[in-house]
This record gives structure tokens, C-alpha cells and sequence, in this order.
């Protein structure tokens, strides 16, 4: 029980803003706190999309200005993480076109110019985008989409073979059967709630994470965690925008 426990604690310091202390003695590259990490994504997704419900239920009658703040706190509650990784992968697929190694230039702490319009100008849309999906009222639907989002990132985990130790060390140890189980779980919850609907947004979610990982695959000849967070970050944006087509 204490690996499973330190497995969602693991996920919550990792993949949130969230403050999670550990103990010096905390194994956390223990096999089963890695599996525990990974199969607890989702679930961190859902917690950062009720945590930015419960901000905009407390700032709705600010109007817009309330939704855009909760659609900020939605990405501050993530550490912006995955946004960062939209702007280094922007930056090494253009050196790549200029011939440069695109894997220094993706580990490089410093942002090209192209990195930081493309990551201002995604960054501008998400947050308008989510703004419009919360002034809609479409909470259900959010939450799926941030589980549909990170269950996406567990099958691009799964599939592919990593230039980074860590991310190699998570595919490792990320077994088939429990990933079906965890995804036949969230489609039964989100059938439940939202009927046919989810299959279209779990197709859509999975289908462009593979998408955008296989292209950027393909122009940098390598898949590392920069590439997982641009992808969850793409199938996120489009999973909110179909969600306020198909709502209205």
C-alpha cells in the first residue's frame, strides 16, 4: 500500500504545481510506484479540471474575466508544463529544417524566438478556448477531456521507444493489461455521464496524440517528453474545441 501511495503522490509532484512532500527515504523509482505514478495521470487530470471549476464557480460573476482567470489557473496547477514542451519542440523542428541537432536544441533551457510565438499564440487560444467551455457551463465534458488527454499520453507512453532515461524507464514499466483496465474504467464513468459523446472525444483525443507525436517523430527522427507534453497539449486544445462544436 505505502508504493501505491507514494505512486499517486509521485503523480501529483510531477505532473501538478501541486506542493507534495517526501521523505528522503521515499523509493520513487520503485516498479510499482512508477506504475502507480502512471495510472494516476488521469485521475490527476480530472482533480486539476475540478479545481478549475470550483475557481470559476467562486469567480462567476466576474463574467469573462473570471472564466479567463480559472482558465489560467487550470495551466498555473500544471506548472505549465506541457506549454514549455510546445515551445521546445517548436524550436528544435526548426533546427532540424536548418540542419541543426534537434535533440540539443530541445535540451537547451533557452527559447528560440519561433519556440516563443508558438507558445504564446497556442497559449492565447487554450486559454480562451477553456474560458468559453467554462462560460458554456460544460463541466463534464472538461473532465473528460483532461482524462481523455492524459490517457492519450499513457498509450503514446506504451507504443513508442524514448531518447530519455526517464520516460523510457515509465515505458518499462507500463504493462498492457492494467492500461486496458484503467481505459475500459474511464470509458464505463464517461459513457455514464455523457453517452455517446465521450466515445467521440476519447476517438478524437487518442487519434491526435498519436497524430502529432507520429509528425513530430518524423521531423526530429526521435520522441522524448517534450514531444509527449506537445502532444497532450494539441489533443487537449482540439478535444476542447470539439467539445464546443458538438455543443452547440
Amino acid at each position: 500500500m505505502k508504493k501505491i501511495y507514494l505512486g499517486i503522490k509521485f503523480a501529483l509532484s510531477y505532473f501538478t504545481f501541486l506542493p507534495i512532500p517526501f521523505h528522503p527515504k521515499d523509493d520513487l523509482s520503485h516498479p510499482r510506484v512508477l506504475k502507480t505514478m502512471m495510472l494516476s495521470l488521469p485521475f490527476v487530470g480530472a482533480l486539476l479540471a475540478l479545481l478549475c471549476i470550483g475557481t470559476f464557480t467562486v469567480l462567476e460573476s466576474l463574467g469573462w474575466l473570471g472564466a479567463l482567470i480559472a482558465a489560467v489557473i487550470y495551466m498555473v496547477l500544471y506548472g505549465f508544463i506541457h506549454t514549455e514542451a510546445v515551445m521546445d519542440v517548436i524550436d528544435a523542428m526548426y533546427a532540424a529544417h536548418s540542419g541543426k541537432d534537434p535533440y540539443v536544441i530541445i535540451k537547451d533551457p533557452t527559447v528560440g524566438a519561433m519556440g516563443v510565438l508558438y507558445g504564446v499564440s497556442f497559449t492565447l487560444l487554450k486559454i480562451t478556448a477553456l474560458a468559453t467551455l467554462l462560460m458554456h457551463h460544460l463541466f463534464l465534458p472538461f473532465i473528460a477531456l483532461a482524462v481523455i488527454s492524459r490517457i492519450a499520453l499513457l498509450v503514446l507512453i506504451r507504443i513508442y521507444h524514448f531518447r530519455s532515461p526517464f520516460v523510457s524507464q515509465l515505458h518499462e514499466h507500463l504493462r498492457v493489461f492494467p492500461l486496458l483496465i484503467l481505459i475500459a474504467i474511464c470509458i464505463g464513468i464517461g459513457f455514464y455521464f455523457l453517452s455517446w459523446n465521450f466515445f467521440i472525444l476519447f476517438s478524437i483525443g487518442i487519434l491526435t496524440a498519436l497524430l502529432l507525436s507520429n509528425l513530430t517523430k518524423k521531423s526530429l527522427g526521435f520522441i522524448n517528453g517534450d514531444v509527449l507534453g506537445m502532444s497532450l497539449e494539441g489533443s487537449e486544445l482540439l478535444l476542447i474545441l470539439t467539445t464546443l462544436l458538438l455543443c452547440h
